[in-house]
Parts: C-alpha cells; sequence; structure tokens
C-alpha cells in the first residue's frame, strides 16, 4: 500500500493535467516552446504515473482493469470480476 502522501501527489498532477490540457494542446499546436516551458511541470501528462486505483502500488499495474496484479488476483478469486476465472489444465 502506497503512502497517502504519494497517492495525494499523484491525484493532483492528475488535477493538474486535465485544467492544463487544452491549453497545452493550443501552445504545441502554435508551435508556441516558450509558452509551453512557462507552464506548471506537473501540468505534463509525461509526469503521470500509472498506479492502482485502490492501494496505489505502481508496479504490476494491469492498465485494463486499471488495479494492480494483488488486487487484480484477489478480486477474481472472489468473483468480483466477471468473466475471470483462475485458470487450471
Amino acid at each position: 500500500m502506497a503512502k497517502e502522501s504519494i497517492k495525494a501527489r499523484q491525484r493532483k498532477r492528475e488535477k493538474m493535467v486535465a485544467k492544463y490540457a487544452v491549453k497545452r494542446a493550443a501552445l504545441k499546436a502554435a508551435g508556441d516552446y516558450e509558452g509551453l516551458d512557462k507552464l506548471p511541470k506537473n501540468a505534463s501528462p509525461v509526469r503521470l504515473k500509472n498506479r492502482c486505483q485502490l492501494t496505489g502500488r505502481p508496479r504490476g499495474y494491469m492498465r485494463y482493469f486499471g488495479v494492480c496484479r494483488n488486487v487484480f488476483r484477489d478480486m477474481a478469486l472472489d468473483g468480483k470480476i466477471p468473466g475471470v476465472r483462475k485458470a487450471s489444465w
């Protein structure tokens, strides 16, 4: 489980990316790189990290489900993810 401060920092970055998305796109289209430099660093989508929605874990992230492998396994075994079953052969 990630620390609350790390998860809060990620949420803050997500809000800032959404806030400046239109402005960034306009500056990029115009080729105004000096204007892009003046935007906050955290407004860049490159600074976002894929993290588990429930635990905040950055590794083993499954993009399709939005959770890490550990949470995915627990949810799948509990039957909380429709259509997913444990393989056996």
